[in-house]
């Protein structure tokens, strides 16, 4: 068995259904698998997403752990934009931080099963709905920075959850967009006042369908440090996991770094 090659997150796009592709040197499309036998084996290579530094054991999404510690993308405002400093030119990286943070937000409502409330650089809409596994998504706010977008999200959290249940986003989840009108309602009428000049009033939600031919009754999740190969018929894709008929699922992103033999 060789090195094989490095998962990192599907990229994703709209093209009707959801189209994805894993990010191999030589990207690999995923669709005309979808109804097939499929196969992930992990070689036991792991390397960090930041430095390619082949390492023992991952930190977080894929980096070891000096570039856990140092890089922009491993940092606290990653998980807490409130707490990003991108905005006054702080940081662990600042030219990362003014290019990537201190930039456009926007803050959003999903319908995963539930609605929750997040942040996302608008350049990353809707591939952060994508990768959530939102079937309908809407945007309320538009702010000029990162750290902004964290204090209208916190302020929110009061009113919705803000992190998926994967569980319940594993299943067929009609768009539902009367949940989302009715959330924004309740966003307005609650956000703090010295927040509200930034909302969005007039947009309307985006639906999004997956590439799933059905939805197992059970799903279990595969860790492939414990388990190195799951295989068997593809049933579909939706927000960053591979859906086995058996029930067995993968977060790709969640092994990002883990070296692989697909097909």
């Amino acid at each position: 068995m060789g090195d094989g090659q490095p998962l990192s997150k599907m990229r994703a796009e709209l093209a009707g259904s959801v189209r994805y592709v894993l990010p191999f040197e030589q990207p690999l499309e995923l669709t005309p698998f979808i109804g097939k036998p499929f196969t992930v084996r992990a070689t036991g290579v792991l390397s960090c997403v930041s430095c390619g530094k082949k390492v023992k054991k991952l930190f977080a999404q894929g980096f070891c752990y000096p570039c856990f510690t140092s890089a922009p993308e491993a940092a606290e405002c990653i998980v807490h934009p409130e707490l990003c400093r991108a905005h006054l030119g702080e940081g662990r990286d600042p030219d990362w931080e003014i290019a990537h943070h201190a930039t456009e937000h926007i803050v959003y409502l999903s319908f995963t099963g539930n609605v929750k409330v997040g942040v996302t650089r608008s350049t990353q809409v809707p591939t952060r709905w994508i990768d959530q596994g939102a079937v309908a998504a809407l945007a309320i706010a538009r702010v000029p920075y990162r750290q902004l977008a964290g204090l209208i999200e916190v302020d929110l959290k009061r009113l919705f959850a803000d992190k998926t249940n994967w569980r319940a986003m594993l299943k067929q989840v009609p768009p539902d967009a009367g949940a989302l009108h009715g959330a924004r309602a309740q966003a307005i009428g609650a956000l703090r006042t010295d927040l509200q000049e930034h909302l969005l009033l007039t947009e309307e939600p985006l639906a999004i369908t997956y590439p799933v031919l059905a939805y197992p009754p059970k799903v279990a999740s595969v860790n492939l440090g414990k388990t190195p190969e799951v295989s068997g018929l593809l049933m579909g894709i939706k927000g960053q996991y591979l859906i086995w008929e058996d029930g067995r699922v993968l977060n790709v992103r969640n092994h990002s770094g883990y070296h692989v033999e697909v097909g």
